[in-house]
């Protein structure tokens, strides 16, 4: 678009090669157009032409959801005088275009849901809309559409229509709720058996359950409940209305969760669910999964909902346990889907159980428990002819999973070592098919580490049992005994007899192509938890490492049992650790020597990245105990190996995943030797920084923070380090100083905050003393808007401790200087940072974020109360008052409350919740 009106041939043109053109490109360059038309100002006038011209179904689809997309988005670009004709306009349409296609309907009708919404001049909005068209059956459809995304736009998060206009709203739509009820009965009356029409009163019905608005008492008695349940009994209802009387029932469940304020409507539910036991048992019968599926979401959320009065009065009204019944049922069901979806609420009554925490309570709930791990074991077992180990990446290896963790959660009402034992005998006591074996060891391994491992004879006798199992039974039993084996290393630690034949037993899997990751996973646990007795065994471990790539290991079961070599090393007496970690780094150190001589003509080496992992997991968990004044025994190794790590850097330096595992495999090593490092700190800066300048990877800048934590308390160290901060600020500025800069690069403002935070925490003064603290704090200043999760936590963090820096008197001799620093930094940045914040907290950023910019606000005001009073009280003025729809905000009560509790509050936990109260003004 070149910034004129574009004409409606043109458009349309646009239209039908987004939906026909069959070059993908031509598709593309559409799409891109007519995303640039929706967003300029003449969208809505094309929208409005094209629904006049009402030519064909996608460009009244594209003009429809362009219409919703621009009042959703862009309701403040039209003038308030404009608002009444855009209503009518739509209405227009809407009973234009009902017979073309319902997704149209569906666009129309969410535009019509949100301009009611902001728009506070149209009042009664679905009276009017009830008066207009209730008693024209042909508009039914689209009155009943806009009825229903009418309540489910209500909590929009692409609407900012603020708690005051929401509160509104909810009270309009609660009055008028019982006047949508009855027209919904009255649709039903008048078109019956008409499917479609069932669907839509069922939809809308739900929709307005979900926002919470119904009055139950008049629900309770009213024959839209009894149709629901009317509807689910029968046999030959189809899957769609199944479906969506489902979705109603669990709506009106979901909405009586406080069921005490609700007792008549929860009666009625109560009693109508009870009756669908025998339709689920036909719908067994029939083979009809999305009914079976649509009966245990029921019943499911009946049980979360009675859940409370299940646990307070079981087995007494409508605490009645038969609804746990109806759950084990499904449970029963051959699909393991069906069963799945109940495992929410067994977590929530493990969790609600496990806090209640009354053995009586615990006896009347074990034996459901116990049937439930019954069943779950059986949902595990693999089908009689599969062959090899159990994937894990599928579907049915994800819902083993879910399994092992539910199974984690509830053991405690059963008693862990009870179900271990019971577990064991059904395998020593039978002679289960591999299957079931198989299934009963993968629940032994997830309960395994919650069983008491001292002088347990059940536990070594499974040990003894495992160990000793033939090589030829089934590929999948053995797979998941070296897990069990794993998981038992704490019983191996009390018990060091069985080291041996234990490693022995993983050895043999660790040879085998389908076993070997899982065994390196087993050998890495029993490192991990039997370092010291693994001490003589170093060798072996060594052998292993050395070979490592003769063995069919995945990545990750690799660095595992790196991981485990590193934590067995760390405990050898500290005179052998430096040959040793020599020997285990030799083969890695080798093979990055190898690539980077393969022949740098072709400028471009190979990929390096799983050697520099290695690296990189030996040198952060070689962590022994070394005494003050000793020489760190990793510290001759590191310097070895740093003229390797400084090529490979040098010679990936354009690509920024190569890069980024160089500064990580660097960073665990100034980490594992800290001050021992010292000789390598000038070459690495230099490097760093003159690559930067070229490649501005961000993690340079987190490599940065690494250094100045290490060294920054360092008198002697302490310039060298601002330079090497001055030096990678610059790029960096220039970086996120384009268009869009800071949102395109949110790793790099994560970095550059937590080194410039390093700096805060380790040499304050330093810093601020610097000419670059003032830059640094404008881009902390504009930065503050930026909504991702981790830039936003390290700019938070490091204002508030930037702030503190000058609160906080920690008797150090330099605190006056500190707090004149700041005082000064306050002074020229306080005003706009206050105003930045307030005004980011109420449009740009989630709710998640607001304790970060809470503790800055604390640490300012606690900085200087009265001034920050001021500061505060200007920022508010500045937010908008009212809508773009006229509808009130923030009212000048509610500011000034708002401005009392946060500067009369005694601790942040006060400025937080104020924050959190006030900013749903502008949600």
């Amino acid at each position: 678009m070149d910034g004129s009106k574009p004409s409606l041939p043109i458009v349309y043109q646009a239209v039908q090669a987004l939906y026909h053109d069959p070059d993908p490109t031509g598709k593309e360059r559409a799409s891109v157009w007519l995303e640039e038309l929706q967003r300029s100002m003449y969208a809505w006038e094309v929208a409005d032409q094209l629904l006049q011209m009402k030519q064909d179904v996608e460009s009244c689809y594209f003009a429809a959801q362009t219409m919703k997309m621009k009042i959703q988005t862009s309701f403040y670009e039209l003038p308030p005088e404009t608002h009444l004709a855009l209503r009518d306009s739509l209405l227009t349409h809407i009973q234009n275009l009902k017979d073309l296609s319902p997704i149209i309907i569906t666009q129309l009708a969410l535009a019509i849901a949100d301009l009611a919404l902001q728009m506070a001049s149209w009042k009664g909005s679905v009276h009017t809309l009830i008066e207009k068209y209730s008693n024209d059956t042909s508009s039914m459809p689209f009155l009943i559409e806009i009825l229903t995304v009418l309540p489910e736009e209500v909590h929009s998060r692409s609407l900012r229509i603020g708690a005051n206009r929401r509160t509104e709203i909810i009270e309009d739509l609660a009055f008028c709720s019982s006047t949508v009820v009855t027209l919904l009965v009255t649709c039903l009356e008048k078109t019956g058996s008409d499917e479609k029409m069932l669907i839509k009163v069922f939809r809308c019905l739900g929709s307005w359950f979900n926002l919470g608005v119904l009055d139950s008492n008049f629900m309770a008695s009213n024959q839209l409940i009894m149709v629901l349940f009317q509807v689910l009994q029968r046999h030959d209802t189809s899957t769609n209305l199944h479906e969506a009387a489902s979705d109603c029932v669990c709506s009106a469940l979901y909405a009586i969760e406080t069921v005490d304020t609700h007792v008549a409507l929860a009666m009625q539910l109560f009693k109508g669910v009870l009756t669908l036991e025998t339709a689920y048992h036909m719908a067994v019968a029939r083979e009809d999964l999305d009914k079976v599926l649509n009966y245990c979401r029921i019943f499911t959320e009946l049980c979360e909902t009675f859940m409370e009065i299940t646990v307070r009065s079981p087995g007494q009204g409508m605490g009645d346990l038969r609804t746990l019944e109806l759950l084990l049922i499904c449970a029963g069901h051959p699909q393991y889907e069906v069963a799945e979806i109940s495992f929410n609420f067994w977590y929530r009554l493990g969790e609600h159980l496990y806090k209640t925490n009354n053995p009586a309570l615990h006896n009347v709930f074990r034996p459901y428990i116990q049937r439930l791990l019954h069943s779950l074991a059986r949902h595990c077992q693999l089908d009689p002819d599969h062959e090899g180990i159990p994937e894990d990446t599928d579907d049915f290896g994800e819902f083993r999973m879910r399994v092992s963790d539910l199974v984690k959660d509830v053991i405690f009402l059963v008693g862990s070592m009870e179900c271990f034992s019971q577990l064991y005998s059904t395998l020593r006591e039978g002679n289960p098919p591999w299957e079931v074996t198989e299934a009963v060891l993968f629940i032994m391994a997830a309960i395994a580490k919650s069983v008491d491992p001292e002088n347990n004879p059940t536990l070594t006798e499974v040990l003894e049992q495992i160990v000793c199992l033939p090589q030829s039974v089934h590929m999948a039993v053995r797979f998941t005994s070296i897990e069990l084996v794993g998981e038992m290393s704490e019983v191996v630690d009390r018990n060091p007899r069985f080291l041996d034949p234990v490693l022995n037993y993983l050895m043999k899997g660790l040879r085998e192509k389908t076993l070997a990751s899982v065994a390196a996973k087993a050998i890495h646990n029993i490192c991990s938890v039997c370092r010291d007795h693994m001490a003589q065994h170093f060798q072996g471990l060594l052998d292993i490492a050395r070979s490592l790539d003769t063995f069919a290991l995945s990545s990750d079961a690799a660095v595992g049992l790196l991981k485990g070599t590193a934590l067995v090393l760390a405990r050898l007496p500290l005179e052998k650790i430096a040959e040793c970690l020599s020997d285990l780094c030799a083969v890695q150190v080798m093979a990055l020597k190898k690539l980077l001589a393969h022949d740098p003509s072709t400028g471009k080496a190979a990929d390096p990245t799983v050697w520099l992992d290695r690296l990189a997991v030996i040198f952060r968990h070689t962590n022994p105990m070394v005494e003050n004044g000793q020489t760190h025994p990793c510290q001759k190794v590191i310097q070895e190996i740093w003229p390797v790590l400084s090529e490979t850097l040098n010679a990936h330096q354009a690509d920024n995943r190569i890069v980024e595992r160089c500064c990580r495999c660097l960073r665990f090593a100034v980490r594992c030797v800290g001050k021992g490092s010292a000789s390598l700190l000038q070459p690495l800066v230099t490097q760093m920084v003159n690559v930067y300048q070229v490649y501005p990877h961000s993690c340079f800048l987190y490599l940065g923070s690494i250094l100045v934590d290490e060294y920054g308390m360092e008198e002697g160290c302490r310039q060298g380090l601002l330079d090497m901060l001055q030096a990678l600020c610059m790029p960096t500025f220039q970086l996120l100083e384009q268009p869009n800069g800071l949102r395109n690069h949110p790793d790099t403002v994560d970095d550059l905050f937590r080194l410039a935070t390093r700096f805060v925490q380790r040499s304050p003064v330093t810093l601020l003393s610097s000419n670059i603290i003032v830059h640094i704090i404008q881009c902390a200043i504009a930065a503050t808007t930026l909504d991702h999760r981790d830039a936003n936590c390290s700019v938070m963090k490091f204002i508030r401790d930037l702030v503190h820096t000058g609160v906080s008197n920690d008797h150090e001799d330099d605190f006056e200087v500190r707090k004149q620093l700041i005082g000064q930094a306050m002074g020229q940045n306080a005003q706009q940072l206050v105003t930045q914040l307030v005004h980011s907290c109420c449009f740009c950023l989630p709710p998640y974020t607001l304790p970060d910019v809470a503790e800055v606000l604390w640490e300012i005001m606690v900085f200087d109360r009265p001034t920050f009073c001021r500061w505060l009280e200007t920022a508010l003025k500045g937010l908008p008052k009212e809508t773009a729809g006229g509808a009130v905000s923030v009212t000048h009560k509610q500011l000034t409350d708002f401005h009392k509790q946060v500067t009369s509050a005694e601790e942040c936990k006060q400025v937080c919740w104020a924050i959190r109260e006030f900013t749903r003004l502008y949600r």
